[in-house]
């Protein structure tokens, strides 16, 4: 077998690792940031898992100075604070590594580039093939035909292998020598690498396709015209310097490779249990140390003669994207990006892993099967006089609106609870809910429910409801630590350090061969079931005392908890969608999105696949050549993003043609192609549902439809809303929209005169803004003027700068840094506010909304200045967007309110962003109208009195009501 030998540059992975996941970070039960142990453990284990590597090693910097620093002691000098978290996870990482048996490598005076180019030289004259696993570019310089480059996978794409003929064509160059020249002719921002003033990479590319080499360059100086042959002269010493600061060093004075050393062997499972433990890593501890060991890789598979008994682990299988994070920029540079963040967070957090986590084997408990009418009823009267009551359902799926009753339990005590299995015959279950009649309508009973909305739904949909006041644990979890996960087992662990039974114990893992709840035998789903309402109690009794002591028993009580029957009665209720207007519109995209595509291959001149970017980019770039300074992206190939393609837009027809033919497709594909097949067979209605518990901000977001995405910019995009439709022709629907939100909270928390004073005098705010910033009269504000104060009003409160602001405006830099700073003249209580707030935020380490709602910003004082600026733009735009949450929801639930004081029989449907949808009686709409106005404009009332304003239209559907 061919001996591959794997060397990781472990902080430019560490690095990776901790932004990819830093908008939405894993924290521990002990309030640690594991982003990157996390990302690494996963990186390690795909690569022995995938790539089969006989040998590995890790290599590290040391804190000591290289020769780099000797010979230039600005060396790195402008390299940002390693953040916090990324230093306490170092000794972690390493004891991982440790533990599973690969060596940690660094040696002080050299960097981990010099140690891992002199492990892969040494390895290969001893006929191994060597990947260096790194997103650095400087590598480069060392790819032979037996020492590579290899890059982990990308935004969802493959692997990246480079050996020479990769880097040559990513550079531009005719081998991989000239990397250094490239190098030191365009120097590195990063490590702080001069190279020459004013020479960028294309032009360092062309000057080695000439004279072959930097030394070359430099001795054709003199001959070389123009501002160029005067920047080579100039620069001489520093592309000199520069070159030799970039070379990587090859030749340590010592044979480090030493073959045994580095041979992949089997892992200590008890010091790896140690750190997951501690890191909470639970589906890597099921992974490498539980059941089912017999998918690892053969070196990891304990031996006969050093087994412990224990039973070793399970599938050792990593999710496809959880690597696929290259945040390294052309620089090198650290690029925080949140691609695929969300799948990464599917790993699933901790629970107790150690043999003393309390369980239900080995926890006192009394769970009682009630599977017979004179027992029900005598529960059903035993719990009558009950003020609380803690309830679960068990259902056949997740989706609410299409599963059946399996069973409910009850819990009133902790340690003890009931079980109730429900027959499949739905008039048979139906029968015995009767019987809990009586109780659920017990308007005295608080219902206390993890999630209760879905239980709450179940119940509808067989024609109950529980009449008196609710406690969601889920929802006061979310209060305490809205960035924390809500999932009733995490929760258990953190808060109670109990492990619950797990689903996948009784149905089995996602998937085809996955069972149903029906399929269970009746004495594990008593034990399951009335254990989810135990814990459910419990986590209250813990949750209760929480809330109050962060203060956050306001946007609890009058927000969160209250909105939830709101909600389920949304969503019981679900929209009618007009499916012939959907199946004509998907044949009018699919043959406007033919002509655009047409029409580009005509431009073109030749015909290729339109969604492959690579292609894309070599057609416009290489063979149209629209752009000679196109950028390419971090896998060498051209960008053709939205953002490229729309700049470029104006002066070549064919951009936009690709653009338009985009949007076509995808409104096609996401949209009107997808909703009717979220058409419920019971109702023909859509029934999105409402999550309350993920945004950090407060906002809700919805799945199945997503509707905060249904695109509202374009005209072809606000279309779609044609195929949301009253019930009948006696129903019209209603919009209701706050107006510019957003913009008066801030003008009201930052009591800034101006901004206050336009909108008290209903004055366009707009307008009013650049009058002010422009210093012009009302009247003559022109639309682009108007259009540039727009931005900067949204913009500055989600710390947009000049360079943001320019971009987007296709300004100079400099107009744009003369808007804004006219702008903090006009209105100065503006940034008085942003200073305010964060300086609020670091003393506080939260901001917080009108109704108390706190935003916890623990890197706020994080001396890295990405990380803390991070956290500085949340503390700014929180208390706004979260406001503005607020508001929404506590209109939702006077509305709701509203209806039922007034017997409408209108019903309210959706809530998108800052827009309600209502399915309206025609004969009621004179009366509902005014109503639904009222009760969002008195919401919330606004400090220094300013004015809430919502608009409100009708319509025979979605477009025609907003």
């Amino acid at each position: 077998m061919q001996k591959k030998l794997f060397l990781l540059d472990a902080f430019a992975l560490v690095f990776r690792a901790y932004y990819a996941l830093i908008r939405n970070p894993r924290i521990t039960s002990k309030g640690r940031n594991t982003n990157a142990q996390f990302g690494f453990t996963n990186t390690l284990v795909d690569l022995i898992n995938n790539q089969k590597p006989t040998h590995m090693a890790v290599c590290f910097d040391t804190h000591a100075l290289t020769e780099r620093h000797t010979d230039f002691a600005d060396y790195k000098a402008n390299r940002q604070e390693t953040p916090e978290d990324i230093l306490a996870a170092v000794p972690d990482i390493k004891k991982i590594i440790e533990a599973l048996n690969i060596p940690v490598i660094a040696i002080d005076g050299y960097e981990a580039d010099d140690v891992i180019g002199a492990l892969a030289r040494q390895a290969e004259l001893a006929g191994y093939d060597v990947y260096m696993v790194t997103p650095d570019k400087d590598y480069g310089q060392l790819v032979t035909e037996k020492i590579k480059i290899y890059k982990p996978p990308y935004q969802g794409g493959s692997i990246e292998i480079m050996g020479p003929k990769e880097v040559c064509e990513k550079w531009g160059i005719k081998n991989v020598s000239q990397v250094i020249d490239i190098l030191g002719l365009m120097g590195d921002a990063v490590d702080n690498i001069p190279g020459i003033r004013g020479v960028g990479e294309k032009t360092a590319a062309k000057l080695l396709a000439e004279y072959e080499t930097l030394e070359n360059i430099l001795a054709n100086a003199d001959t070389i015209k123009g501002s160029l042959g005067e920047k080579i002269r100039a620069g001489k010493e520093d592309a000199i310097m520069s070159k030799k600061l970039a070379t990587i060093i090859t030749d340590i004075p010592a044979a480090i490779f030493h073959e045994e050393d580095f041979r992949i062997k089997e892992m200590n499972k008890e010091a790896l249990k140690e750190v997951f433990d501690l890191l909470e890593f639970r589906s890597f501890t099921k992974r490498l140390l539980g059941e089912g060991a017999g998918a690892l890789p053969d070196q990891w598979r304990p031996s006969s003669n050093t087994d412990t008994g224990q039973s070793t682990t399970g599938n050792f299988k990593v999710k496809a994207n959880t690597n696929q994070l290259d945040l390294f920029g052309n620089n090198g540079a650290v690029v925080p990006v949140t691609a695929d963040a969300e799948q990464i967070q599917e790993e699933p957090d901790a629970l107790p892993t150690g043999p003393a986590a309390a369980n239900i084997h080995n926890t006192p408990h009394n769970y009682i099967l009630l599977n017979d009418e004179i027992a029900i009823q005598q529960f059903i009267d035993s719990v009558m006089g009950e003020t609380e009551i803690s309830f679960d359902t068990e259902t056949t799926g997740l989706d609410p609106n299409e599963a059946e009753l399996v069973g409910l339990s009850f819990c009133i005590t902790k340690g003890e609870a009931y079980y109730v299995p429900c027959p499949a015959d739905r008039n048979e279950c139906i029968q015995l809910l009767n019987n809990f009649q009586p109780l659920f309508n017990n308007a005295s009973i608080t219902w206390v429910g993890q999630n209760i909305k879905y239980d709450l739904l179940m119940l509808k949909w067989y024609g109950f409801e529980l009449q008196g006041n609710i406690f969601d644990t889920m929802l006061a979890h979310y209060v305490i630590e809205p960035d924390g996960k809500s999932s009733m087992d995490l929760l258990s662990a953190k808060f109670l350090g109990y492990q619950p039974v797990s689903i996948t114990e009784l149905i089995g893992k996602k998937g085809k061969g996955q069972g149903n709840m029906r399929d269970i035998e009746i004495e594990k789903i008593k034990e399951y079931a009335a254990e989810d309402a135990d814990i459910t109690l419990q986590l209250k009794n813990v949750f209760l005392p929480l809330i109050k002591k962060e203060q956050v028993e306001k946007v609890f009580a009058e927000v969160e908890n209250p909105l939830v029957k709101v909600l389920t009665n949304m969503e019981f209720e679900g929209i009618r969608i007009d499916e012939q207007f959907l199946k004509d519109y998907s044949i009018v995209l699919q043959k406007d999105a033919m002509e655009f595509e047409q029409s580009v291959y005509e431009q073109a001149g030749v015909k290729f696949n339109l969604a492959s970017p690579k292609q894309l980019g070599e057609v416009l770039f290489d063979k149209m050549k629209l752009d000679p300074k196109a950028k390419k992206t971090k896998t060498g190939q051209y960008a053709t993003g939205e953002d490229v393609l729309a700049k470029l837009a104006n002066q070549h027809k064919i951009c936009n043609d690709i653009l338009s033919f985009r949007e076509l497709t995808k409104l096609k594909n996401t949209y009107v192609d997808a909703l009717p097949q979220l058409i419920n067979s019971k109702t023909g209605r859509v029934h999105t549902s409402y999550a309350q518990a993920v945004a950090v901000t407060g906002r809700l977001s919805s799945t199945n439809p997503n509707l905060q995405n249904i695109p509202v910019r374009t005209e072809r995009g606000r279309e779609i809303r044609k195929a949301f439709i009253p019930r009948d022709e006696n129903h019209v629907l209603v919009s209701a929209d706050y107006s510019q939100i957003e913009l008066r909270i801030v003008a009201a928390i930052s009591a800034d005169v101006n901004m206050c004073e336009a909108f008290k005098t209903g004055k366009d705010i707009h307008t009013a803004t650049a009058a002010k910033v422009f210093n012009v009269e009302e009247s003559e504000v022109t639309k682009e003027m108007r259009y540039k104060a727009k931005s900067v009003n949204f913009g500055i409160i989600y710390g947009q700068g000049a360079f943001g602001l320019a971009d987007n405006l296709g300004i100079s830099r400099t107009e744009a840094k003369a808007i804004i700073d006219n702008y903090k003249k006009q209105f100065p209580n503006i940034q008085q506010y942003m200073d305010n707030t964060i300086n609020f935020a670091k003393e506080t380490g939260y901001v917080e909304t009108l109704m108390g709602r706190k935003r916890w910003l623990k890197d706020i004082n994080s001396a890295n200045f990405t990380v803390r600026g991070f956290a500085e733009r949340n503390a700014i735009n929180s208390p706004i967007q979260g406001t503005a949450a607020d508001m929404i929801k506590l209109a939702m639930i006077k509305i709701d309110a509203a209806f039922k004081a007034h017997h409408f029989k209108s019903k309210m449907l959706l809530q998108v962003h800052d827009e309600l949808v209502f399915d309206v009686l025609k004969e009621e709409l004179e009366k509902v109208k005014p109503v639904i106005l009222d009760c969002m404009q008195h919401a919330l009332a606004l400090p220094n009195d300013v004015p809430t304003n919502a608009e409100i239209g009708d319509g025979e559907n979605w477009l025609l009501a907003h």
